[in-house]
């Protein structure tokens, strides 16, 4: 027996190996585990040098949801503000605070693992899927704080509210997929991730967190559909249509959401695949 053959019958795998894609989809599975401990263990040890702990997770999007509602209270008027300002604020914050966490962090994914990538073989894609695991979990007190606060503001409870769910769920997928493709970019360059603040402060503005699209871009169709087919627009909008009570998301985004999560993340999945090997090579 060779000595290559040796790690293989003792059930080791070769650092930096690019195995089969349904082959690696399968270890990852098998390995779910390690990614979900992972991602508790983030974030308890984000949360213990802090005195308010917990308290952070939620005050968070609340303090921006304060400012960003003091601000464009003055600002906004005519057909750009909606009825329910501070109601539809709340929510575009809550729910845009689960993308920038998921994108942001994920495009760290491998290079802040960098001696936990070059020591041991697993599937890489573990490392991201680790990172949209913790800001799900974050997610959890946050939309609690969200429901005590529509019903504080006066939203009627309805139903309707579980469906923020599986919303989530779907936006929780495209998420996914996009840390893979962003976590991938970084490995290589590393510049992405001085982008990536800049690019999140960009999809906050064009994607109708503190304004109605309708009624700001009404004379401008062709650029209401473009936004309109942006991916987060249509999950805050599918968010705010479950929640709030008189507010309509387009049936685009009805559409056009579940696709954008599935695509992204199959085809972040096989982006992030094909670099399996280099993973190790990093630094």
């Amino acid at each position: 027996m060779g000595a290559m053959a040796v790690p293989a019958t003792a059930g080791l795998t070769e650092v930096g190996k690019r195995p089969p894609f349904g082959e690696y989809l399968a270890t990852t599975w098998r390995m779910r585990m390690f990614a979900l401990r992972l991602a508790g263990s983030r974030l308890v040890a984000s949360l213990l040098p802090n005195r308010l702990g917990v308290l952070w997770i939620v005050l968070k999007p609340l303090s921006l949801a304060i400012i960003y509602g003091v601000i464009f209270h003055f600002i906004l008027s005519g057909p750009a503000r909606p009825e329910n300002f501070v109601q539809f604020l709340i929510v575009g914050v809550f729910i845009f605070e689960f993308f920038t966490g998921c994108f942001g962090t994920g495009s760290k994914a491998i290079t802040s693992n960098t001696k936990l990538v070059q020591s041991f073989g697993f599937p890489r894609i573990l490392l991201p899927i680790s990172v949209v695991a913790e800001q799900a979990m974050r997610m959890v007190p946050v939309i609690l704080l969200l429901g005590i606060l529509l019903l504080v503001l006066g939203e009627p409870i309805s139903w309707s509210w579980l469906l923020v769910i599986p919303t989530l769920a779907g936006m929780g997928l495209f998420n996914l997929g996009v840390a893979f493709v962003v976590a991938r970019i970084s490995v290589r360059t590393r510049d992405v991730q001085q982008l990536v603040p800049i690019i999140s402060r960009v999809l906050f503005y064009v994607s109708g967190i503190f304004f109605d699209v309708d009624g700001a871009l009404a004379e401008y169709p062709v650029l209401l559909t473009i936004v309109h087919l942006n991916p987060i627009y249509e999950f805050i909008a599918i968010a705010r249509d479950v929640l709030l009570d008189g507010y309509s998301a387009p049936l685009l985004a009805w559409v056009a959401a579940p696709i954008w999560a599935l695509v992204t993340l199959v085809g972040g999945a096989i982006f992030f695949w094909r670099a399996e090997e280099r993973y190790g090579l990093s630094d």
